[in-house]
């Protein structure tokens, strides 16, 4: 069995190497979304190949697809050993607002807060997901250098999770033979605090779109023409103020036709899970909490599916004053969905409700960009168990299972083709900025996930034994 003594003091003794190399990779701005960071994307997946191949694989392998490559690799001890699969992603969110940033988004540096007095090391991507997917590069390092290493691992890091997956499921199915195991390990998710560990046991699906309001041929003078011709601005307004009621309950006909409501019982346990609401509010500056009527804020983020407006622009936004009356406006849309929704069928719904409740003074563009599935992990599974024991064994308490406000669509596409569960066994915090500016990663959070992981495949291999 391992020794948590070793385990500790090899962390210990590498803390400023990992971390340095930790750095490194975030100094790559792997933006998959803008075209202009090709390169830096290439560039990412070839870093962590190499740090694949340096921590004892077998072998490595930068995979081409039609857009960013995926990285695979192996490391076979013993072909009656279980096998594990690790997931994540290397491409990271526009750093975007620049301004906003305290340091720049691809210049890691440590900083102390509040929540993190050991430090924190603030960086577009820290969190989500090149920290976390570090943790099981040093994790295998370091269980390769002490012999702890008893099951086969398979790595596929990706590198386009921030733009939806769009060509992982093709590679998948053309690499099924590659891809045989006996579990999924992702750490893209978070606990609930560095004292209370949690592993989420679900996650909402996602349908995201994008809508298009054409008023009149070209931008016109909005004292000439203002209060004769419709404003595709106001209109977009007031049709996205529509998809809500007053009790902030989504108005799509059909939206909640498939939504599992759970029952009284399970409520209950979902909000056992502690919440310290003034504290919630504290940390994000905002006086009150807002949200569909009759559930509460664990219940909103977790179990209830939703409608957000993520952008929206159009006319003139330059400095200064310019009266135009704009020809279009545009606006960018998700809904996060919850069992047994499906993101097509919810995409078909806006598209057809959006188009109907336009005036007949305008026209609608409506574009479905990418979705995803949502998904619900049995807690009886090997998988399950030997998270929940690692999490115990390191924290020193019983992780909570909890429900996940954000999607990971390719949790639901891994079971599909390839008949596995995953376990989403994450270390970072809802207060680390995902996707905002100073994104940050906790020291204690990252080395806590090298500590853990270990314990991972020790238990998962002796639960497959017996």
């Amino acid at each position: 069995m391992i020794d948590h003594k070793k385990v500790l003091d090899t962390i210990e003794q590498n803390k400023e190497k990992w971390l340095n190399e930790l750095k490194d990779l975030l100094r790559i701005p792997s933006v998959s979304a803008d075209p202009k960071y090709k390169g830096d994307v290439q560039k990412a997946a070839e870093k962590v190949k190499d740090l694949l191949l340096q921590a004892g694989v077998d072998s490595a392998e930068v995979c081409l697809t039609k857009g960013h490559p995926i990285v695979y690799a192996e490391k076979q001890v013993d072909p009656s050993a279980p096998t594990v699969i690790v997931y994540g992603h290397y491409d990271v969110q526009p750093p975007d607002p620049l301004d906003l940033w305290e340091s720049p988004p691809f210049e890691p540096v440590i900083k102390k807060t509040p929540i993190h007095p050991e430090g924190a090391i603030f960086a577009r991507g820290a969190c989500d997901d090149k920290g976390q997917t570090m943790m099981h590069i040093k994790a295998l390092e370091m269980m390769n250098a002490l012999g702890y290493l008893k099951c086969n691992v398979k790595f596929m890091i990706e590198g386009e999770e921030e733009v939806g997956s769009v060509h992982l499921a093709d590679w998948i199915k053309e690499n099924k033979h590659r891809l045989k195991g006996d579990v999924i390990l992702i750490s893209d998710t978070s606990i609930l605090s560095k004292d209370t560990p949690s592993i989420d046991v679900g996650l909402r699906g996602l349908a995201y779109m994008e809508v298009e309001v054409t008023g009149p041929n070209r931008d016109l003078h909005s004292g000439v023409y203002g209060g004769a011709v419709a404003n595709p601005i106001n209109i977009l307004c007031k049709m996205i103020a529509s998809c809500h009621d007053e009790k902030n309950h989504i108005t799509i006909p059909g939206f909640y036709d498939d939504v599992v409501e759970l029952s009284p019982e399970e409520r209950s346990e979902l909000n056992k899970a502690p919440f310290d609401e003034e504290a919630y509010k504290k940390d994000l500056g905002i006086k009150a909490l807002w949200g569909e009527e009759g559930y509460t804020t664990l219940e909103r983020t977790g179990i209830r599916p939703t409608l957000d407006v993520n952008g929206i622009w159009g006319g003139y936004t330059g400095e200064g004053a310019k009266t135009v009356l704009p020809s279009k406006a545009y606006a960018k849309i998700s809904m996060r969905l919850v069992p047994n929704q499906n993101s097509d069928k919810i995409a078909k719904l806006f598209k057809e409700y959006f188009e109907k409740i336009a005036p007949p003074s305008v026209q609608v563009k409506v574009t479905a960009h990418h979705g995803g599935e949502p998904v619900v992990v049995s807690t009886k599974s090997n998988g399950y168990k030997a998270a929940a024991m690692a999490m115990e064994k390191t924290f020193g308490k019983k992780p909570i299972p909890t429900r996940g406000g954000g999607s990971i669509p390719i949790v639901a596409l891994f079971k599909k083709e390839l008949g596995l569960d995953s376990i989403l066994m994450g270390f970072g915090l809802d207060t680390d900025a995902l996707h905002s500016p100073n994104e940050h990663y906790g020291l204690f959070n990252y080395f806590k996930g090298i500590e853990t992981i270990p314990f991972f495949y020790a238990y998962f291999y002796e639960l497959n034994r017996s």
